[in-house]
């Protein structure tokens, strides 16, 4: 087998696992102040209406005062799997100490209602 045909090989397994792979139907992001910081979730019609990125969210914080976030966690399925799961609705007031980032995690996101 050539290079050639293992490399486009390897693309083409890339992109079946890609897409049989289901999307997390929440993206996690973490909102920092000087005190603590939480991790969020939002949905992709949420995450759209905010900009689509950290940046849009800590913009809507601002512009808006405060906004209602789900609060997300890790907690363990009745099987024992670990998950990030919605935790409560929490209230998020703008300070001019808050940062917003992208939080990674290796566990499945749960979406909230």
């Amino acid at each position: 087998m050539t290079k050639a045909k293992m490399i486009s090989g390897a693309v083409l397994a890339a992109v079946v696992l890609g897409l049989a792979a289901p999307a997390s139907a929440e993206t996690l992001f973490k909102i920092v102040t000087v005190k603590d910081d939480i991790t969020v979730g939002l949905n992709d019609a949420e995450l759209n209406d905010m900009g689509g990125d950290a940046g849009g969210i800590a913009k809507a914080i601002a512009a808006k005062g405060s906004l209602t976030l789900w609060q997300y966690a890790v907690s363990k399925t009745k099987d024992g799997d670990n998950v990030v799961a919605p935790r409560a609705k929490v209230g998020v007031l703008a300070a001019s100490s808050l940062r917003v980032e992208p939080y990674k995690q290796p566990f499945k996101v749960l979406p909230h209602e």
